[in-house]
């Protein structure tokens, strides 16, 4: 089994590019610590938004659906799970939930990762929950006509329990020695993701894990913006740099920057879209239609009403629709289409 150091496979990692996009980021997160202090209780509504949206995206990556009506009444404990997909969405619900509250008490340690897992399973009758893989396992990809091709070949079943203590060692002993936490994460969760640890819930544990460390060393954006929201928005690239940087992995000469890269990228993305957002949400006599507008106004080319929706699941259909009418009525927004096909856009000229 391979060795793990992450203080210097980070030391490596320190390139132009990627020291500017921690520039970056510490940008953004001087400016929503401001945010913070001087809102808090309106900020909370970027808090149920990210929760929703949360749950939802990490679940769909997975193909795990339910319409957004059921998900909302899920996430807001409203609703028991009526099928198998909506089970493994309570189970995100409440693992998310945990991170969310209890990040400082929940340290990385082999033991509280089969803890999460086994809670992301609790309302489904499968018994994997908690227990790592029995038999080893494999990434493939099937191709249109149905033919599967192995992209990556994870840690046997047997070497697991080894190679999680391990890479969890290996993480606490970077941070302690101040190794920057926005380069161990990602180096740790692309580790996570080549020993594929469980038969099933590696990508969703992938993404709870990242929250958690993210939060553990201060970094807690996405409470209020959802990076799984991010990351499903561009998965194809999530799953080319996966590849990209898995290569070689087993021999322990493999490449983490273009993975690292991709999630700095995806942390940046979640702060500048928070700073957007906070400043319409402060804003003197803010309300829900000013969010429905600086959307479609930062937006270039056509949105629906569906996405405005998933954008802010917290607004309702009623107040979208009259949202849009206004802005119809004032000439700021151009309807193209009509029923189910209606979108969106701007309208620019009425800008000069």
């Amino acid at each position: 089994m391979r060795s793990f150091n992450y203080k210097e496979i980070c030391n490596n990692l320190l390139t132009p590019e990627i020291v500017a996009l921690l520039t970056k980021i510490y940008e953004y997160k001087g400016k929503q610590d401001l945010y913070k202090n001087a809102k808090v209780d309106v900020l909370e509504q970027l808090v149920e938004i990210a929760r929703i949206q949360s749950v939802d995206a990490s679940n769909r990556i997975e193909g795990i659906y339910t319409s957004q009506e059921r998900l909302r009444k899920l996430v807001k404990s409203k609703t028991m799970p009526q099928n198998r997909d909506e089970e493994e969405i309570a189970g995100y619900r409440d693992v998310l939930a945990t991170i969310h509250e209890s990040h400082d008490y929940v340290p990385l340690k082999t033991g509280v990762i089969l803890q999460l897992h086994r809670d992301l399973y609790k309302f489904s009758g499968k018994s994997i929950g908690g227990t790592y893989k029995v038999t080893s396992n494999a990434i493939v990809e099937e191709d249109i006509h149905g033919n599967q091709l192995v992209r990556f070949q994870p840690v046997e079943a047997w070497e697991t329990p080894d190679a999680m203590e391990s890479i969890c060692d290996a993480y606490d002993k970077a941070i302690n020695d101040q190794v920057e936490a926005l380069l161990a994460i990602p180096a740790f969760i692309l580790d996570f993701l080549c020993i594929h640890p469980f038969n099933d819930g590696n990508g969703r544990m992938s993404r709870l894990i990242t929250l958690l460390l993210l939060y553990r060393a201060g970094y807690d954006v996405g409470k209020y913006i959802s990076i799984e929201k991010i990351i499903e928005q561009s998965k194809e690239t999530y799953y080319e740099v996966l590849l990209q940087s898995s290569m070689d992995w087993h021999e322990g000469i493999n490449d983490y920057s273009a993975f690292v890269k991709y999630t700095l990228g995806t942390i940046l993305s979640a702060y500048r879209d928070f700073s957007a957002r906070a400043e319409v949400l402060t804003a003197d006599n803010f309300n829900k239609p000013d969010m429905v507008r600086k959307l479609i106004e930062g937006r270039l080319g056509k949105i629906t009403k569906r996405e405005i929706m998933e954008e802010y699941p917290d607004i309702s259909q009623v107040t979208v629709q009259r949202a849009l009418r206004d802005l119809l009525k004032n000439g700021n927004i151009i309807k193209i289409g009509g029923g189910r096909y209606t979108e969106y856009t701007w309208n620019r000229e009425s800008d000069s």
